[in-house]
């Protein structure tokens, strides 16, 4: 498991109530890395959560995480 899944999984794991039903799936390319994030729907307000705050700072520490690995770093979620 890549260290940007992994970090992405344990911090959502935390947030949600159906840790059972997170899953991350990690597409790579030369330049970019897209990360798909699925999640329960009883729990899909808590990833979109107060105007999507949630979701946006997990993009911006993605987006950092990414400058190690020297790729941007997209995180997409599926409803």
């Amino acid at each position: 498991m890549n260290n940007e899944v992994a970090f992405l999984q344990f911090i959502v794991e935390n947030l949600v109530n159906n840790k059972e039903d997170v899953n991350i799936d990690r597409v790579e390319d030369e330049l970019w890395v897209l990360l798909t994030l699925k999640v329960n729907k009883e729990d899909m307000w808590i990833i979109i959560w107060k105007n999507g705050n949630t979701i946006n700072s997990l993009r911006s520490i993605l987006k950092i995480l990414g400058l190690k690995i020297g790729k941007r770093i997209n995180l997409k979620v599926l409803d």
